[in-house]
């Protein structure tokens, strides 16, 4: 569905959604389509929120009923009209597409295009988006895994908000360690 609405590498996809499994979809969505997602925490006041969503200036927002509220009130404001798509009412739009991954090769995705793009609170106190590119998510891991042995027994938290930078090692610690 987010390859039909135009993602490519590098492409920047918002993700405003609470914490939830479909959270955890989305982000696998738009890096499985090729994009790079920006966490935009619904919980952040609306004037945050605006900044980020013009700064980034994605042409899709996925969110979810949850953190439409959030939305509806920096939308007005922003310099560009993305597609909002709602992980969860406009599932019947993607339910007959395949489940298979295409390979990213065949997307034109490599190690060196943008994994996400994280807001930090700038030292100006203006937010900065922060580009992490795949590889730098990669060697994240590897270069604590002979520290830590990670398994598939090991037991994640996902404490941190998912719009925050710890919230990778979280999120990713457990999903590529299984």
């Amino acid at each position: 569905h987010l390859l039909r609405l135009g993602v490519q590498p590098d492409q920047r996809v918002a993700l405003c959604v609470e914490r939830s499994v479909e959270m955890v979809v989305g982000l696998l969505a738009v890096l499985k389509a090729g994009g790079a997602y920006v966490p935009l925490d619904p919980a952040y006041p609306p004037e945050r929120l605006a900044f980020m969503l013009n700064d980034c200036a994605p042409d899709i927002i996925l969110t979810h009923a949850g953190a439409h509220t959030a939305l509806q009130r920096t939308l007005p404001g922003l310099h560009n009209s993305p597609t909002v798509v709602d992980l969860l009412d406009d599932a019947a739009s993607w339910a007959e597409q395949p489940d298979t991954d295409l390979p990213p090769a065949a997307l034109g995705l490599t190690s060196r295009h943008l994994a996400y793009v994280i807001y930090t609170s700038g030292s100006t106190g203006t937010p900065k988006g922060v580009m992490i590119e795949h590889a730098q998510v990669d060697r994240l891991f590897t270069a604590t895994g002979a520290e830590f042995d990670f398994t598939a027994h090991d037991v994640w938290c996902l404490f941190h908000s998912f719009s925050f930078d710890f919230s990778v090692w979280e999120l990713w610690g457990a999903l590529r360690h299984g």
